[in-house]
């Protein structure tokens, strides 16, 4: 079922909420969290694809905030607020509104979002373009315990990850550090496969990928060994290689859903390693709302490999070619045990005796 409404307010909205569940006969104790998504007209139909597929796994009322700039300034000084009502099987699992804000209402979108949203609920924001570069001081970012960006949707990803460590608060997160999480754990549990010692560590993967950049990262901040950059030409992730103590440690991906693991006295292995859609990485943001502190530690490593951010270039700087590689390390940090939870583990403190990669 779908509302649609035209100079409305909040309240008209919620009112249209409880007529449309009464008429599809959907309660509303179901959903589990309010998402609210901060897009444009250009993007809002695949981000709400996104949302309305994650729904399935966390049902919720989803919010899609869409700032739409007039081209008369007439127009552009009257606050005016469109909204959008979906209900049933038009809004997935959930309930969807969207809203679109004219004039001064866009400053103030804060204001439209807060009665809509769920009691007792938590709130995610999520930026699928144009995140603001401190979501936690952002209007709507202040009202969410979770906040998701996306360094590869802007135009210069790794000096985004750069302004993302600066202003770095518990509850960011990006989906660019959500997209290797199955590489971290599947490297995880290679080095748990017997007692070894990483020495150094290469990553290979497309020029200016913020995902290639953070698992540099995470490798070099949890196992304290140089780890170098090498460019190829994709798609994303393409390979990581490490050196132990009992030989090679490699894992490769030539094509975007099957990879090869290969550690020295054991046959080749094939692995799925395929490159997820949108909605799988959003679902899984969703599972847990607390702080990710190993994402902060990786992040925060990139503040100083990433110097000061001037421009998007390799790790260590430079324009390097598909033959170069940029080294860098980490300095006085333990390494960390991979045991535990692949995908969501935090370190636990203690010393391993052998340098292992522990995962988010």
């Amino acid at each position: 079922m779908k509302i649609d409404l035209t100079e409305t307010t909040a309240s008209k909205i919620n009112k249209a909420l409880v007529e449309g569940r009464r008429a599809v006969g959907t309660p509303a104790i179901g959903m589990v969290l309010t998402l609210v998504i901060v897009t444009d007209e250009e993007n809002a139909y695949d981000a709400l694809k996104a949302a309305n597929e994650a729904s399935r796994e966390h049902p919720s009322r989803t919010l899609v905030v869409i700032k739409r700039v007039s081209r008369s300034p007439r127009d552009r000084a009257k606050a005016r607020l469109d909204a959008e009502v979906r209900v049933g099987t038009e809004a997935g699992t959930g309930e969807t509104v969207v809203l679109r804000l004219y004039g001064e209402a866009i400053d103030h979108a804060q204001s439209v979002v807060l009665p809509l949203l769920l009691p007792d609920a938590p709130v995610v924001v999520w930026w699928a373009v144009n995140a603001p570069l401190d979501p936690a001081k952002d209007p709507l970012g202040a009202l969410a315990q979770r906040r998701v960006t996306d360094a590869y949707a802007s135009e210069r990803p790794v000096q985004e990850l750069s302004a993302r460590a600066e202003t770095y608060t518990p509850g960011d997160t990006d989906l660019s550090w959500t997209r290797i999480t199955p590489w971290r754990s599947m490297l995880a549990a290679a080095l748990d496969q017997g007692p070894c010692t990483v020495t150094s560590a290469e990553v290979e993967g497309e020029e200016f990928n913020p995902s290639c950049e953070l698992l540099a990262m995470w490798l070099a901040s949890r196992l304290n060994v140089p780890v170098s950059r090498k460019v190829s030409g994709g798609p994303g992730l393409t390979a990581v290689r490490m050196q132990s103590s009992g030989g090679p440690i490699v894992l490769d991906r030539p094509e975007a859903s099957l990879a090869t693991l290969s550690m020295p006295g054991q046959p080749d292995r094939s692995v799925a390693l395929k490159r997820r859609e949108t909605a799988e990485l959003l679902a899984e943001e969703l599972r847990r709302l607390d702080p990710d502190d190993i994402y902060a530690a990786a992040l925060k490593f990139g503040v100083e490999r990433l110097g000061d951010g001037s421009g998007d270039q390799p790790s260590g700087g430079g324009n390097a070619g598909p033959a170069d590689t940029k080294g860098t390390t980490a300095e006085g940090e333990p390494a960390a045990s991979a045991h535990g939870n692949p995908a969501r583990s935090a370190s636990s403190g203690k010393k391993a005796p052998a340098k292992k990669a522990a995962t988010k």
